[in-house]
């Protein structure tokens, strides 16, 4: 099964550039992301907006006159295996590895990549990723470091809160994102009250709203993956809660949308990235990407479609076709929307390889992303 994805997918690169002749003379891309397994909806998502943009750009010629040959590798949600198709990658003579999306299958994968000195994005928001002198890491989501005291600031400044109660996942991802925020959240005077950890692939939240209720702090702020955000927000909907619920990107997602139905309604959150971005190249890019695959993008997707006009861009820039230098050449260069507007949001990504750019604070209404705020980058460029 796995064999013949791969195939279908170098296929689909090649059919939208009939040119090649010699996979010397492609770029490749290697997307090891989560096609199965908890984080299926992430890594789906990214990979199909990486497929988007290579269709586009191979269709229009490719990067100083080579087209994009991808090939994915399922790292089935599980660290063991992405270290595996990592190191795959590397062997295929990727010119740079997409995935994984799993914080914890990142930090391992990312010793494959590193040896082999070739650029490794990720979607990934633990902030140990790039903490650990990586120096090919890239980053398409937002550290925790960077989010949490924008969330944090959020409930404090805007919605006039001085107490919160956090319910998280315990997985590297829920840890990392409930230790920044907890550090964000003690800097501002903001009261942590009752802190519930949570379990990946948990179904009964029955629990864990039952004790956020009896904590009574002003705001919830939840943590966890897409599909137990949903679950978390049906249970906190039945029990009643009434308090305002706020999270991160993966409570305001599609996917999370569509599994919580009217129960997630009034839940906001911040987000690096939101197809309902009010500008026109989003809005084009979330008309083709639904037009494509059928379903609506969430940030995943975007963060996926913006890699492949990322090292167009930056290629183009330097001239040559070339992993290192392309590496090299990254990071601290502003990226515009006006100059390069397949990356859909200016950029720029620091000597870490972490992104800054703009962001926005959402409400789910009627089952879609209403954007209340937009967020400016923290150093702006």
């Amino acid at each position: 099964m796995k064999t013949r994805f791969v195939l279908a997918t170098a296929t689909l690169a090649f059919a939208a550039a009939p040119a090649f002749v010699h996979a010397q003379d492609t770029i490749k891309l290697v997307n090891v992301l989560e096609l199965s397994g908890a984080i299926a909806t992430a890594g789906t998502n990214y990979r199909n907006g990486v497929e988007l943009a290579v269709k586009e750009i191979n269709a229009s010629g490719g990067v100083l006159g080579r087209k994009f040959e991808t090939v994915t590798l399922d790292a089935q949600s599980n660290s063991g295996v992405a270290k595996a198709m990592a190191q795959r990658a590397v062997d295929m003579g990727a010119f740079a590895v997409i995935g994984p999306t799993l914080s914890g299958a990142m930090v391992v994968s990312a010793v494959e990549t590193r040896r082999a000195e070739i650029p490794n994005f990720t979607g990934a928001a633990a902030a140990s990723i790039t903490q650990q002198g990586n120096p090919y890491v890239i980053r398409t989501n937002f550290t925790q470091t960077t989010s949490m005291p924008k969330v944090a600031r959020y409930i404090k400044d805007d919605l006039k809160a001085s107490s919160v109660d956090i319910i998280w996942i315990n997985t590297d991802f829920g840890k990392g994102g409930r230790d920044e925020f907890l550090r964000a959240a003690q800097k501002l005077g903001l009261k942590v009250g009752a802190d519930i950890s949570s379990d990946q692939n948990q179904v009964d939240f029955s629990s864990a709203v039952l004790k956020a209720k009896q904590s009574n702090s002003d705001v919830l702020f939840v943590y966890t993956n897409e599909e137990e955000s949903a679950r978390l927000a049906r249970e906190l909907r039945k029990q009643g809660y009434a308090k305002p619920i706020v999270g991160e990107a993966t409570i305001i997602s599609q996917k999370a949308i569509e599994l919580a139905g009217d129960a997630a309604n009034g839940i906001r959150g911040h987000v690096a990235l939101t197809p309902d971005a009010p500008t026109a190249v989003m809005k084009a890019f979330d008309e083709k990407f639904q037009r494509e695959f059928k379903v609506r993008s969430d940030h995943n997707g975007i963060q996926g479609y913006s890699v492949p006009y990322i090292i167009k861009a930056v290629s183009e820039k330097i001239g040559k076709v070339d992993p290192k230098a392309f590496n090299a050449a990254l990071r601290d260069t502003p990226l515009h929307v006006k100059d390069y507007p397949g990356i859909l949001v200016s950029v720029k990504f620091d000597k870490n390889g972490d992104p800054d750019r703009e962001s926005y604070i959402v409400e789910i209404r009627n089952g879609k992303q209403v954007v209340l705020q937009t967020l400016p980058p923290n150093n702006p460029f």
